[in-house]
């Protein structure tokens, strides 16, 4: 791992083919948008702060790049007003029932930013963060090494963890994302990237149209604050059947109960797979540019969120973002693992290390 004390180096100087422009400042902290270029001119611009994705371009069928990440246009509008657009997710992604968890015989006490649960890490979480950037080049592309230190107590985490991400645009036309972390005291980890995807083209254009699959034969139903019940329900003859491909907007209005907590799709999937091996999970289709996106990953589960609480409140790019504008096919731990057993385990222990890679793959036809 990357410690996180290294000086950044001068990007102007490492001839890596990254480009560096500010970004604007939070809290009198000036950040930056780092400009990844792949062989095949696809781009992806990512920023020290929150470690976001402000934007992502991807060839159509006619090799015509166009940008398929909802973003904003500097980093105290992040702070400020993203619904977590593009960002790095830390230390815990999706919600902590309560904000509150035990372990090892002790309680402990996060911050509720989503009443009553502590969602994604709270209100000072990893993508609220300025992150230390390194540039490298791989033998698969660009890419940007991002680190930090989130300290004991940290949130109300317990342990120091030390964090590195890799993003790299591969020549492949792929956004891999690499996550490592150790901790000097057992603590939840789970981790994950939270772009909102509009493959065709006009990011203000709704995703209903999109087709999806989801490697899922079961989903794990919530209760009215978003909490997981425990139960690791059958997808089959439910709207949450994507095991064969349709259109995102065909079940998104059905009368169902957990639909309606939401206003659409707000779900953890778990992913059909018998080992934590890197596999495919999930294919993303839009059929009017013939944009593909598919999600491999080694994590047990996929939050499929369809964008339902965007309002054109939030503009960015010279867009205001409408309803389903985007959708986040985030891979991570089931949600609020720290206080059901019964969940995979999310403890983070001083003697292992935390590893896990998604991949964004686009191809076109």
């Amino acid at each position: 791992m990357t410690p996180p004390d290294t000086p950044i180096p001068s990007f102007e100087d490492q001839g890596h083919g990254i480009e560096r422009e500010p970004f604007g400042s939070v809290n009198g902290v000036e950040a930056s948008v780092f400009t990844l270029t792949n062989k095949n001119g696809m781009r992806a611009q990512i920023s020290d702060f929150g470690g976001v994705v402000v934007s992502l371009t991807a060839p159509d069928r006619d090799g015509v790049m166009a940008d398929v990440v909802l973003g904003l246009d500097d980093a105290a509008t992040y702070a400020e007003k993203s619904p977590f657009f593009g960002a790095l997710i830390g230390r815990y992604a999706n919600r902590i029932a309560a904000g509150h968890f035990r372990l090892n015989g002790e309680t402990f006490e996060l911050p509720v930013n989503d009443p009553p649960n502590t969602l994604h890490g709270g209100p000072g979480g990893f993508h609220n963060l300025f992150w230390k950037a390194n540039p490298m080049q791989t033998e698969d592309g660009p890419a940007l090494s991002l680190s930090l230190v989130s300290p004991h107590g940290d949130a109300g985490f317990p342990g120091a963890l030390s964090v590195e991400v890799i993003y790299c645009l591969t020549q492949d036309n792929e956004l891999a994302i690499t996550y490592r972390a150790e901790t000097d005291h057992a603590t939840p980890v789970a981790l994950t990237h939270h772009s909102y995807f509009n493959l065709s083209g006009d990011l203000s254009r709704p995703v209903e149209g999109h087709v999806l699959q989801i490697e899922a034969d079961r989903y794990t139903p919530v209760d009215d604050t978003f909490i997981p019940t425990g139960v690791l329900a059958d997808v089959a003859d439910t709207p949450f059947d994507f095991r064969e491909a349709k259109p995102v907007g065909r079940d998104i209005d059905a009368a169902d109960d957990q639909l309606a907590l939401g206003g659409g799709y707000d779900h953890n999937f778990v992913l059909a797979r018998n080992s934590d091996a890197m596999a495919r999970v999930a294919t993303l289709y839009e059929p009017d540019s013939g944009r593909r996106m598919e999600v491999l990953t080694t994590e047990p589960g996929l939050q499929f969120y369809a964008g339902n609480k965007l309002d054109g409140s939030l503009t960015g790019k010279g867009i205001a973002y409408p309803a389903r504008s985007g959708l986040c096919l985030e891979t991570q731990a089931f949600p609020d693992s720290p206080n059901q057993p019964a969940f995979p385990d999310t403890i983070l222990r001083p003697e292992e290390t935390y590893r896990s890679r998604t991949v964004y793959r686009f191809t076109a036809d």
